[in-house]
């Protein structure tokens, strides 16, 4: 090679270093064989893995997501170390707290009291919101819920939504529904715009974008607001973010939020955020709608303290979220209309076994215990609700298609004792796990394997000469034999040799002849 640009061709992008200012340079060129000057060859980012594969009706293969989140080594560590570090946090603040138990079960006593007075308290709230002067709508289901929504926004002629995290709209399908009419929605919420422009669900739901690193964000807004993609600066990245969007708020023909509680006695609702969002959303536009799920109600005022103390202690490790906002009614020359949404609710609360899953108040503590979440990401569930909790409240909008959740947790407890309002969630998932077979959701070589599993379990002499057999087994069995596609243990770990005595073959050497 006998020219420059021949030389350049020869050598990769980041070993050139054109631009760098400390390059040694002889007769008007650099010296591209001296590597010590050059800068160092950087890998690739490790790729984001993506989510559930959801196919229709078609039971979720939560193992298969898992499976390539687990692959993604970078990702992994990272997901358990921070969503640990929230559980850590967690109890400091529980630990400097000494009526905290108190606390934990005053807030499940008032949500069990006001679920089993529903109606009631929504009644009351309905009277209070209107006078007032909040207008107030009923949705039996999510297509109710978008369709009034539509209806508002098509009213008013708004064509364009700014919104906060909602946990609810995406239940229902909302930001879809609205591209289909021909309405923008903008998330404001950071985490959320990070997955509405990425075109992904949150995967957390207090932290939307959890399962993604620094290097995905800036691909991400690489790509979608034309930052830099070589720039994944925390500052840099949450700067280009808002200077992005801030017009699209200034803007907007109208604003939506959610609603963390909702107080009967006053006819008010109160939004918990760090961002201050939420504050942009409901007053920048004149028009805003709150979409709030019938189970957040509370009978009074002073309710509301006992769980805001909870709840981002629960959710993040510290002492209250940095706004926590009172709407009493509408701005003045403005308007506001608050839809309550059913969505399934009023028939879980029949459920005998599964209505306390209605006390959450969304704080994500579950989440971030549950070492199945940490290791397996959000997006692995392939339904709007992720771990623990997801796994109680998934299966009762599709039983079918949420099956095999119940099965992603080693029923630990470790989420019922986080949980800030007492949810027996471990014993939940247990209950569904039976719900299911009995209602004939589990795939046959699971539900065969639990049959052969049962018989020989609840015979005692089938038991021992089984365990008794089974070293013989593993010494002289062809590998592929033992690790088969019934083997769900053997594709992950080894499967470990029997004690060489057993307990029952103990006692009756040592104390069998004993009285």
């Amino acid at each position: 090679m006998s020219t420059t640009r021949e030389q350049a061709a020869m050598l990769h992008s980041d070993l050139r270093a054109e631009a760098d200012p400390d390059a040694i340079i002889r007769d008007g060129r650099r010296l591209d064989h001296a590597e010590g000057t050059s800068k160092p060859l950087r890998p690739a980012p490790e790729p984001q893995p993506r989510g559930a594969k959801v196919r229709g009706n078609r039971p979720i293969d939560q193992a298969e997501a898992a499976a390539r989140f687990i692959a993604a080594t970078e990702h992994e560590k990272m997901h358990d170390e921070r969503l640990w570090d929230l559980r850590q946090k967690r109890d400091r603040e529980m630990h400097g707290i000494p009526e905290w138990e108190e606390l934990r079960s005053l807030a499940s006593a008032i949500k069990e009291h006001t679920l089993t007075h529903l109606d009631e308290y929504l009644g009351q709230f309905e009277a209070n919101a209107r006078s007032n002067g909040i207008h107030v709508h009923w949705a039996r289901d999510a297509a109710e819920h978008n369709k009034i929504v539509h209806s508002i926004l098509r009213d008013h002629g708004a064509k364009s939504l700014i919104k906060s995290k909602s946990m609810l709209t995406e239940e229902c399908g909302f930001r879809h529904y609205m591209a289909s009419v021909g309405i923008e929605v903008i998330e404001t919420d950071l985490g959320e715009r990070i997955q509405q422009l990425d075109n992904e669900d949150p995967s957390h739901v207090v932290v939307p974008a959890v399962h993604k690193l620094r290097t995905d964000v800036a691909e991400v807004f690489s790509r979608t607001i034309g930052t830099d993609p070589g720039n994944s600066d925390v500052h840099y990245l949450a700067e280009a973010q808002r200077e992005a969007t801030r017009p699209l708020i200034l803007n907007a023909d109208a604003g939506m939020t959610g609603g963390n509680f909702v107080v009967a006695e006053t006819g008010t609702f109160v939004i918990c955020t760090n961002e201050g969002n939420a504050d942009l959303s409901a007053n920048v536009p004149k028009l805003h709608i709150a979409s709030i799920g019938i189970e957040k109600i509370i009978p009074r005022l002073e309710h509301l303290a006992v769980l805001v103390r909870l709840l981002s202690r629960s959710a993040l490790g510290s002492p209250m979220t940095q706004y926590t906002s009172h709407f009493r009614g509408p701005r003045a020359g403005g308007e506001m209309h608050v839809v309550l949404v059913d969505n399934g609710r009023s028939e879980r609360l029949g459920l005998e076994e599964f209505w306390t899953s209605l006390k959450c108040i969304r704080c994500g503590a579950c989440m971030n215990t549950c070492p199945v979440y940490r290791r397996s990401g959000g997006l692995s569930y392939g339904a709007t609700y992720s771990g623990p909790i997801g796994l109680i409240i998934d299966p009762t909008f599709n039983a079918r298609k949420y099956s095999n959740l119940p099965f992603a947790s080693s029923l630990n407890g470790s989420c019922t004792n986080v949980c800030p309002v007492k949810i027996n969630i471990h014993e939940q998932i247990y209950a569904w796990r039976r719900v299911l077979v009995n209602q004939h959701e589990v795939p046959l070589i699971k539900k065969a394997a639990m049959k052969a599993a049962g018989a020989v379990l609840s015979r005692p002499a089938a038991y021992r000469a089984a365990v008794a057999s089974a070293e013989t087994a593993l010494a002289h069995l062809p590998r592929f034999v033992i690790y088969n596609g019934l083997n769900a243990w053997g594709k992950h770990r080894e499967v470990p040799h029997p004690a060489q005595q057993t307990f029952h073959n103990w006692y009756q050497a040592s104390r069998g002849s004993k009285p």
